[in-house]
């Protein structure tokens, strides 16, 4: 079982398509770049932000293949597991052992909404099934099921469960999850819009989405922030804020890919069910992100 270090910053990677709505490879290799130079610390792909919702298995692999060859190791390519069932589960997390990803972002049951017991046999299932490291996504706000400390206390008997995801959106929790496990379990802020409150909690790094268009004043924000220059961080963070909103809303994948569009880092186009922005909308969220290009901070 390898162990990965899972501190800094870990983009949750846009899937960047050509307006036909086929994979733009080119463009995410444009992405990669700009991330591994702003010196983020692993990559995430086929998140809710990179649309696994609406991406078939097979291309989740081609995704993976591709950004393996594209990162040559520099830092660790994950994967994230979405799925319906745990059998389906299990044959995703061997598939991407066997292709080469360094490790799993974890998702608990789609669709159906399990019980306690239930979600935790489906991560130990998983965690069983694999040598990879896990992430665990803990976001009961948008998924429906809250992984609970004494819930990660089971999951915790399993040593390929290393990590925490923690979109909860309730600070305290940091803290909590420190309180019980120590360095036992990894802990990585999933919401943009208190990611430096997260950090400065002790969390051990960050799940971005904002990253995706800004990588270099994400990890301004969070160097300063690991140096102790916080009032440095909070100057940088205020100016980041109205962007990192967007990472909070329905259509923060429409929001991010728009923004990182303006900033030559992705395309804007979304597959159906998600259409193109109109009207009122279309202005205001334009409007956003240009107030924001135009304040851009000097690092």
């Amino acid at each position: 079982m390898a162990n990965l270090n899972w501190s800094g910053i870990f983009p949750a990677m846009l899937t960047p398509f050509h307006e036909d709505g086929t994979l733009n490879f080119e463009m995410l290799s444009i992405n990669i770049e700009a991330q591994l130079e702003a010196g983020i610390h692993g990559l995430i792909f086929a998140g809710s932000l990179g649309e696994a919702s609406v991406l078939t298995t097979d291309e989740k692999f081609e995704l993976l293949t591709y950004a393996l060859k594209a990162v040559r190791g520099r830092v660790p390519v994950l994967l994230n597991l979405t799925e319906n069932t745990t059998d389906d589960a299990i044959a995703f997390a061997k598939k991407a052992e066997q292709l080469g990803a360094d490790g799993l972002m974890v998702l608990p049951p789609m669709r159906y909404r399990g019980d306690d017991r239930e979600v935790v046999a489906y991560f130990r299932a998983v965690a069983q099934s694999t040598a990879l490291p896990i992430l665990v996504y803990n976001n009961p706000v948008d998924y429906a099921t809250y992984i609970s400390l004494d819930m990660f206390e089971e999951l915790l008997e399993e040593p390929t469960i290393q990590a925490v995801k923690e979109s909860t959106r309730d600070l305290t929790n940091i803290t909590r999850l420190r309180n019980r496990f120590g360095d036992r379990l990894k802990i990585l802020g999933g919401v943009d819009t208190i990611f430096l409150e997260s950090l400065l909690l002790g969390a051990d790094g960050v799940v971005g989405g904002l990253v995706d268009g800004f990588p270099k004043e994400t990890f301004a924000i969070y160097d300063l922030a690991k140096k102790g220059e916080v009032a440095k961080a909070v100057e940088i963070y205020r100016w980041f804020m109205p962007l990192l909103e967007l990472d909070i809303h329905p259509k923060l994948v429409q929001y991010i890919k728009l923004a990182a569009s303006k900033v030559g880092l992705s395309t804007p186009y979304t597959r159906a069910p998600r259409l193109e922005l109109i009207g009122e909308e279309k202005e205001r969220i334009n409007k956003i992100i240009d107030d924001a290009l135009a304040s851009r901070p000097k690092l």
